[in-house]
């Protein structure tokens, strides 16, 4: 699993020519929260990885599903990785693509921006476009989001028996912390 992030990000850097701005990020954190009628889930990970190309506007992330924690229990963090993420198939889910507006990310200052690109979860790509904050401090991009999944929209089957306790809309959240290269 290890080794096909670092390949995702090797031929992202491959492509990327050298001269050009990179900040990334190997340790962002991703939360996500399912509040169903009869259950509230949580579930965190800090394993996020990311890489942001200044000049291009260019950014790609990725996160191992079997990274994330909480959960209520061992057993619901069981079946959210075997039965419903089904990680053995798909272990990452990632998002990949560019910003539409064009700011200088060397700039320091608070920005809101809209990415848009490929959200892959559970082996199913969906174009989004994902609004995000971006915090510039002259050491690096802190780039914070919140934004809803559908379970449907990557098909992520939940059986009827528990369908009260998973929630078809999932929030998740991100906050990254990015250096430059």
């Amino acid at each position: 699993m290890a080794s096909g992030i670092i390949s995702f990000f090797c031929v992202w850097l491959f492509l990327t020519p050298q001269k050009d701005t990179i900040y990334m990020t190997k340790s962002g954190n991703a939360s996500f929260k399912s509040e169903a009628p009869l259950e509230l889930i949580i579930g965190f990970s800090n394993s996020l990885a990311g890489v942001i190309n200044a000049d291009k506007h260019t950014f790609a992330f990725t996160i191992p599903i079997n990274s994330f924690d909480g959960f209520n229990s061992a057993l619901q963090k069981e079946h959210f990785r075997e039965n419903y993420m089904e990680t053995h198939k798909y272990p990452n889910a990632t998002f990949h693509g560019k910003m539409i507006e064009i700011i200088d990310l060397e700039k320091k200052g608070d920005y809101q921006v809209r990415a848009k690109g490929n959200l892959e979860i559970h082996g199913i790509v969906q174009e989004r476009i994902i609004k995000c904050q971006l915090a510039i401090n002259g050491q690096g991009i802190k780039v914070s989001t919140q934004f809803e999944v559908f379970l449907q929209d990557h098909d992520i089957q939940v059986p009827k028996v528990v369908y009260q306790k998973i929630a078809e809309e999932i929030i998740v959240s991100v906050d990254a912390e990015f250096v430059k290269r």
